[in-house]
């Protein structure tokens, strides 16, 4: 079902599966171009996750989706938005749990979450290292990271970057942001699941191509339902 939800910057839209009641979990998509890659693959995970009797949503963040704010939010308000989400089912009394693909594990920091699961998370330091590539490509320039946000004219502007509009805050805030990690709360429950070809540390490895690097989005139903059966197991876990 469409649904909504309220932040202190106005009024976004969210997407709700599953049970009215019970614990949820609120999904985060990648930031930029890669929300467009995953967002049919991450509902179908929910959609998934609904057949498992677990309920989900997954609210647009401004500049997301069908969002009315401008497309170059700082990572601080999109971080404030998906609190105000999770905060919505918090105040409904239901234990929520967040849920994070890529640079969408970047934006759960200060939600009230029971748990967090992160699927090939990144931090913002690769984020803003692949945003250097395009742009090197794009204006035929090898230019470094830093001098990225001088190259359409004032210090200030926005700076696009593959059809999206970015502040240079954001791409500030990307040099030092990371995932939210164990040692930030260990009383707190973290799941981290990866590609098999992914070389770093995970709590499962999945086989699968990553769907963020084809040129078009794309959908892997099969994959879908593995991550979702994960997630059931480990929210049913958490619950006790």
């Amino acid at each position: 079902m469409i649904d909504h939800y309220d932040w202190e910057g106005g009024r976004e839209a969210m997407l709700r599966f599953g049970p009215s009641t019970g614990p949820v979990i609120v999904a985060a998509l990648p930031l930029f171009e890669e929300a467009n890659r995953t967002r049919t693959f991450a509902v179908t995970i929910l959609r998934a996750l609904a057949e498992r009797g677990i309920a989900s949503a997954l609210p647009d963040l401004p500049g997301q989706g069908e969002s009315l704010m401008p497309t170059s939010p700082s990572i601080l308000t999109l971080q404030d938005a998906f609190q105000a989400a999770c905060a919505t089912f918090d105040r409904a009394g239901r234990n929520c749990y967040a849920m994070g693909i890529r640079s969408g594990a970047l934006l759960d920091t200060y939600a009230i979450a029971y748990g967090r699961w992160h699927f090939a998370p990144v931090d913002g330091a690769q984020v803003l290292r692949e945003l250097t590539r395009v742009k090197q490509v794009e204006v035929g320039s090898s230019r470094k990271l830093g001098e990225l946000w001088y190259f359409d004219g004032e210090e200030d502007a926005l700076v696009e970057i593959a059809g999206n509009l970015i502040s240079p805050d954001l791409l500030t805030d990307l040099k030092v942001k990371s995932a939210f990690s164990i040692e930030d709360a260990p009383d707190i429950p973290l799941r981290t699941v990866r590609h098999e070809t992914d070389a770093k540390a995970a709590d499962l490895k999945v086989p699968g191509a990553p769907l963020w690097r084809r040129a078009e989005p794309d959908n892997d139903p099969a994959l879908a339902a593995r991550l979702a059966d994960d997630i059931a197991d480990w929210i049913r876990a958490c619950e006790g």
